[in-house]
């Protein structure tokens, strides 16, 4: 059976959200049973998929990789998204993860939309439409029972990591808002190849990456090469090659496989537990994305 151009597309965004999903899983595995820190977890996989983007860029594109630096605006555009976008993201991401699970990290990221809708009606001045207060609505009850579970006498996340993982939504509305000019006028693997690069080099000041006590093992330098390679790298650009064949917003419908992998995998690996409160209100939260993306 020969595979449509649709279909390709199709399978492309789930493949990569699947992996980005498992990158999280992977994430919590090294930052709680093999030592790594966050800061030089983030540091490396930001230093060695940049390096590894650019160098793709650079032998599809006959411009090269610095044509980006010559124009003050687009330098100052790049250096707010490389720092309060990508940095800030991939930070409080796996911060959440190593307080908290890949799953829940995951699921609070994709509180996304809604940082968006409250950021754009207080720009311009106009209350949300009914929709997006129905969005909200459903965002704000599907992380209280991912939290408390229905109870406000239990946590079930912890509070740090509830803290991070509403950060990280803020960080991925930025993240998601900054680059758009850039990536119109260039193209997204330049901009997002030097994203990593440069916020990689700006948290290395912090957080040196040859200063690391890790407990090495077979599995962890698997898990790790898998972090960089598939769950970066690869699930980035199946995603991006998915948009020449489907549209933006059913990409953005199927890219909600991304929490789902994490759930499952969380199960399968990390022997997670994952009950039906968690199920509800990750599905609560996640329907937020189907609902904005069909309108």
């Amino acid at each position: 059976m020969q595979l449509t151009q649709r279909n390709k597309g199709l399978l492309m965004v789930i493949a990569g959200a699947a992996m980005w999903g498992g990158s999280g899983v992977a994430g919590q595995y090294l930052l709680q049973d093999c030592g790594v820190s966050t800061g030089w977890l983030v540091v490396t996989r930001m230093l060695l998929a940049g390096l590894i983007l650019l160098g793709l860029d650079a032998l599809c594109h006959r411009d090269g990789i610095f044509v980006i630096w010559r124009d003050r605006k687009d330098v100052r555009e790049l250096l707010i998204f490389s720092i309060a976008g990508m940095l800030a993201v991939q930070y409080t991401y796996f911060a959440c993860i190593k307080a908290g699970s890949a799953a829940a990290a995951t699921v609070l990221q994709y509180l996304m939309p809604i940082v968006i809708i409250l950021y754009t009606a207080a720009a311009t001045r106009r209350l949300p439409r009914r929709i997006e207060i129905l969005c909200v609505a459903l965002a704000v009850g599907g992380t209280f029972l991912l939290v408390t579970h229905g109870s406000m006498d239990t946590l079930s996340v912890p509070w740090d990591a509830v803290c991070w993982g509403l950060a990280s939504a803020v960080a991925a509305a930025v993240y998601t808002m900054t680059p758009k000019r850039l990536i119109r006028k260039w193209r997204a693997t330049l901009v997002v190849g030097w994203g990593m690069l440069i916020g990689g080099v700006v948290l290395a000041v912090c957080f040196p990456p040859w200063q690391a006590e890790i407990r090495w093992t077979m599995t962890a330098g698997l898990v790790y090469a898998y972090i960089i390679l598939f769950g970066t790298v690869a699930a980035f650009g199946c995603y991006l090659g998915s948009l020449r064949y489907i549209q933006p917003a059913e990409a953005s419908i199927l890219g909600s496989v991304e929490p789902l992998s994490a759930i499952i995998l969380s199960v399968l690996f990390l022997q997670a537990s994952f009950g039906l409160l968690d199920l509800l209100g990750s599905a609560l939260i996640i329907s937020t994305v189907f609902l904005l993306a069909r309108n």
